[in-house]
């Protein structure tokens, strides 16, 4: 970055969004303005650097600011066709471009352009929005910062707000910003430094003014057997109910969840103003935008069991898409988008917390975030006043913007497992790490699940943050600690879709020389082991209701006789049928079970380098080193398998190119002319 003007609004970007008090994720977007040289001319230029749509001001780089030259952008004012067709203006934001690449200009970019100032910064903070929903929000702008901040009644984001807004910092030079009304707040400066701080000092006097003068209870009294349950009952219920609202929010398109039981959305369903609020909705275009109008929020106490709450959950999803569908069809035109489907975003459940859905991990998670913003927004707002967010009509004005339906085409398109949910067992090492990242790979969120749960951990550090993966312990031998590490997978993501059984170990050992304590170890962890981790992964997908994949790593020897392992190859015989059986049993919900027979793994294999391998290596007279080598030799293809190649076999058979195969189990072994299935 060469231009200091556009290095010091990227560091002032960074500051800004890096503190959540200060705008929500990819909320608000900030300018600059300075002189370039024109390699054209070799003159001075006027450019803004701004950022770009859709970008995150905590993570701002250069390549996500678009620049413009702002004698051209400031000469779109005499071409404007007026209110009816400002959003013509966006496309014409392209020929003020300057210069190749850069992002693409957000609708925000007049507000930026055509005020008077250096600096600009537009953002989300709670404080500030709480007074721009305030009912009498004018009024208290004029209280808390008297001339300094200019109120602006509602306008939806646009050409029209940014002649706006030029105009009042024209006509009020006392002024350093504004509060939007419904939206947020714009600050300006002469310097980087003087519009960070003009920002700063706006939203901390916002929110000094809600802390000393809100009313004790701004959400009213507690509502008698809404409280919070203890931690453990809490998180226990949650873990019960979440895979049935997943099903439900996962009504039209599948939908990844998030939990959250942060205070904030504790002590909101523990009020007596909760459904009024909730129900009013949410009033930040980027809060609605992530959130839908509305959420769906259960009516039941904190102690209603789970069978009822469910059936209440049932009732009210219905409900809640009769009402969207409604809301649509009420506000909707000819030139309308097309629903994007009428299940609700954010989930409700008093003394429980709060389920957060979207495409993937991250806009789940931010779904959440966003709602507790608007918590926030709401109690500051009732505190002085009462919450007024705008109104429905201008709410589905922007839901379904065609500015933001072009928006969301532009978006890549999803990874084939993009959606979908993973538990892997055994999966910190050889062959369940390797179906670990490739199911990553194909946009699932992957449980790592392992009996090492550092190791587990570190394995999912290693495919990116936990919006894609997490470690978890799990003993599979042991029914509660499978299950805890289920519930560990619905809380963290909302549920489960596909299960690989791959957990085991060897013992290589004559019949004569095979305890009983090697022959239980054995089957407790494959063949015991994967029959606990499909019977309780079953419940969360039969729960669900959309299907679902179990795999079990089975081997070449569930079906090859061979000497020195009959502890090891009768449980894996064990497991092949287990395939058959349960295939048969879970069709009727969509729940397919297959599985995969590799041979010969060696290479980075947990099994062979706990001794397995040595001692498959003494049986065949050869060194150890030669092992892979071996058993290539041995199969038709001559090919030595490694774990990369049943983790491809992985993808493909929860794939939507296999979604009519069950029962099936599938050679990784480079072909082994004994271990053909008939």
């Amino acid at each position: 970055m060469t231009n200091q003007a556009a290095a010091d609004l990227i560091a002032r970007s960074n500051r800004l969004g890096a503190d959540p008090k200060n705008t929500n994720y990819a909320g608000g977007n900030t300018s600059a303005k300075g002189l370039e040289t024109d390699p054209v001319t070799g003159e001075p230029v006027e450019l803004m650097w701004v950022k770009g749509s859709g970008g995150d001001l905590g993570t701002l780089s250069e390549a996500g600011l678009a620049v413009l030259r702002v004698d051209r952008l400031r000469a779109l004012v005499d071409v404007y066709p007026g209110l009816d067709r400002e959003d013509e203006m966006v496309a014409a934001f392209d020929f003020t471009l300057h210069g190749k690449g850069g992002a693409t200009p957000s609708i925000d970019t007049a507000m930026h352009g055509l005020v008077d100032a250096a600096h600009v910064d537009h953002l989300h903070p709670d404080s500030g929005i709480a007074i721009a929903t305030a009912a009498d929000g004018e009024a208290l702008t004029a209280t808390i910062f008297g001339d300094t901040v200019v109120w602006v009644p509602w306008r939806r984001p646009g050409f029209q707000l940014g002649l706006d807004i030029a105009a009042i910092k024209a006509k009020n030079p006392a002024a350093i910003g504004c509060i939007l009304g419904g939206h947020g707040i714009t600050a300006w400066g002469d310097t980087s430094e003087a519009a960070e701080a003009n920002s700063l000092w706006i939203i901390d006097t916002a929110a000094a003014y809600i802390a000393e003068h809100s009313t004790a209870e701004p959400f009213g009294p507690a509502l008698e057997g809404f409280g919070a349950l203890p931690d453990a009952e809490r998180r226990a219920k949650a873990a019960a109910l979440a895979p049935v609202i997943r099903g439900l929010a996962s009504t039209d398109k599948p939908m990844v969840g998030h939990f959250t039981d942060s205070a904030e959305v504790l002590d909101f369903l523990a009020s007596s103003e909760h459904p009024r609020l909730t129900a009013l909705g949410t009033s930040c275009p980027d809060h609605f935008l992530r959130t839908k109008v509305k959420p769906m929020v259960l009516d039941l106490p904190a102690d209603a069991g789970i069978d009822e709450s469910i059936a209440r959950l049932q009732e009210l999803h219905t409900a809640y898409r009769a009402d969207y569908q409604a809301y649509y069809d009420r506000n909707a035109d000819a030139a309308s988008p097309a629903i994007r489907g009428a299940d609700p975003l954010i989930v409700l459940v008093p003394g429980v917390g709060m389920f957060s859905y979207g495409a993937n991990k991250q806009t789940a998670r931010v779904a959440g975030e966003f709602y507790v913003n608007a918590i926030n927004v709401m109690r500051g707002a009732e505190g002085l006043s009462s919450y007024a967010p705008i109104d429905e009509a201008e709410k589905f004005r922007i839901e379904y913007w065609a500015l933001e339906e072009a928006k969301l085409q532009r978006m890549p398109k999803p990874k084939p497992l993009a959606s979908r949910i993973a538990l892997v067992t055994g999966a910190a090492s050889g062959i369940g790490k390797a179906i670990a990242v490739r199911l990553a790979a194909e946009g699932a969120c992957v449980v790592i699940a392992d009996l090492d749960l550092v190791k587990a951990q570190a394995a999912a550090a290693e495919l990116g943050g936990t919006d894609v993966a997490i470690g978890v312990a799990a003993d599979v031998s042991n029914e509660a600690a499978v299950q805890a590490a289920i519930d560990e997978a619905v809380l963290a993501f909302g549920g489960l879709d596909l299960v690989v059984n791959n957990a085991g170990l060897s013992l290589s050992k004559a019949l004569l020389d095979t305890t009983e304590a090697d022959w239980d170890l054995q089957h407790n962890v494959m063949a015991k082991g994967s029959f606990l981790v499909s019977k309780n992964a079953a419940r969360v997908l039969i729960a669900q209701k959309l299907g679902g994949d179990i795999i079990y790593i089975s081997s070449k020897n569930s079906v090859f006789a061979g000497p020195n392992n009959v502890a090891y190859s009768a449980t894996k015989a064990d497991q092949a049928h287990q395939v058959r059986l349960l295939a048969a049993e879970l069709g009727e919900h969509g729940i397919k079970v297959n599985g995969i027979n590799p041979d010969g793994v060696v290479r980075g294999s947990g099994i062979f380098a706990s001794g397995w391998g040595a001692n498959r290596a003494a049986t065949y007279g050869i060194e150890e080193e030669d092992l892979g080598k071996f058993y290539a030799q041995r199969t038709i293809l001559k090919r030595e398998v490694v774990p990369e190649n049943v983790a491809n076999a992985v993808f493909v058979l929860c794939s939507s190119d296999l979604s009519h195969t069950t029962g099936l189990h599938i050679p990784v072994d480079a072909g082994v002319a004994a271990a053909f299935l008939r």
